[in-house]
């Protein structure tokens, strides 16, 4: 497992869809990606995309998808602009007009039942209803103050929070893959 650029650029191109507009609240699109991760743990035991999610002073954030947001990365590189124009006044466009939950091969249909999901409870929210509702830790246990910094929320306490069993035996697993992935990334570079 590692990081995709381009699935997570699908997820959010596929809530500024289901918005029916062509941009969304880039601090909304945030918060919603962060619950569609936290939903797909909670209903196959784990994430749609692998990275690091922390407490922000505004709530849990999936933190590589937002350094994407902010153009820390080349976006034209990494494929997320196929489907993602640049943040302008704090929203995030389509590329396209025309794109559809078609063009988004990247996700699975199961991926596609989170973001329906996610989308049903949340999607007439605002950013701002989103970030007291992510503040509640009756809703988000796992995430803490950080005092306006940020701290890493681990995987496991994001999967004790949502009810998966084993949650130990499951981050040994990721860990394990997650090393067999570089190894294999590291053989292929020499």
């Amino acid at each position: 497992m590692s990081y995709e650029p381009k699935k997570a650029a699908q997820l959010i191109a596929s809530l500024i869809i289901k918005s029916g507009g062509q941009s969304l609240n880039i601090l909304k699109a945030v918060k919603l990606v962060y619950l569609i991760d936290r939903e797909s743990i909670q209903r196959f035991g784990f994430p749609i995309l692998d990275e690091t999610r922390v407490s922000m002073p505004k709530g849990p954030v999936n933190s590589t998808t937002y350094s994407h947001i902010n153009g820390e990365y080349d976006l034209d590189e990494c494929g997320w602009s196929e489907f993602l124009e640049d943040r302008e006044n704090h929203k995030i466009a389509l590329a396209a007009e025309g794109i559809s939950i078609d063009d988004l091969d990247e996700l699975s249909d199961a991926d596609i039942q989170c973001v329906e999901a996610v989308w049903d409870k949340f999607g007439q929210l605002t950013q701002w209803e989103l970030v007291e509702w992510t503040h509640d830790p009756k809703n988000i246990p796992e995430w803490e103050d950080p005092n306006g910094g940020s701290t890493v929320i681990p995987l496991q306490r994001i999967l004790h929070a949502v009810g998966v069993e084993d949650a130990e035996d499951f981050v040994d697993t990721a860990k394990a893959h997650r090393a067999i992935d570089k190894s294999f990334e590291r053989a292929r570079v020499h």
